[in-house]
Parts: C-alpha cells; sequence; structure tokens
C-alpha cells in the first residue's frame, strides 16, 4: 500500500534525514532510510540535485532556482519532494 503524499511548501526549508543515504545511477539515485528500512527512487538527476542542496537554510523554491528547474516542472517535483517526506526521508529543517 502507498503513502499519501505530504505537503511541501515553496518556502518551506527541508534536509536530508540523517538516516538517508543517496546512492546516485544512471537514472538519478536511490535513497535508503536506515531507521525504517524504506527504498525510494529519485527518478531524475535534477530532483537528485535538488535534494542534496537541502541543508536545511534554503527554501525548496530557492533549490529548484539554485539547480536550475524550470518553473513548469515545479509541480512535478513538489509532488515527489511530497513522497519523500511522507517516507521521513526528508525532514523540515
Amino acid at each position: 500500500m502507498s503513502r499519501p503524499e505530504s505537503p511541501v511548501e515553496l518556502d518551506a526549508r527541508y534536509r536530508l534525514n540523517p538516516s538517508v543515504s543517496l546512492r546516485r545511477e544512471r537514472f538519478g539515485a536511490l535513497a535508503y532510510h536506515f531507521g525504517n528500512r524504506r527504498l525510494s527512487f529519485l527518478k531524475h538527476p535534477d530532483l537528485v540535485r535538488v535534494v542534496e542542496s537541502f541543508d536545511g537554510t534554503c527554501s525548496v523554491r530557492d533549490a529548484f532556482a539554485r539547480v536550475g528547474v524550470e518553473e513548469r516542472r515545479w509541480p512535478a517535483f513538489v509532488r515527489a519532494l511530497g513522497t519523500l517526506r511522507a517516507s521521513e526521508m526528508l525532514d523540515v529543517a
């Protein structure tokens, strides 16, 4: 059963959960949470760069700009980030 997405606000600040490890792959990356043992697929290199830029100091909007994500793609990225939040891969800073 899939978990519902957690809402992600563009002005919120996030960081990768300290129990999560990212492994880059050709398609993007695998994220593994050592605490809850969940595995998530980040299916685009741009999404990986956004997640890697989350250090708790910049907003989602800032991360999108920093990585160069076009605004028309933001809704898909917000959905993907919501899934990562629901899987406890991302923490609110």
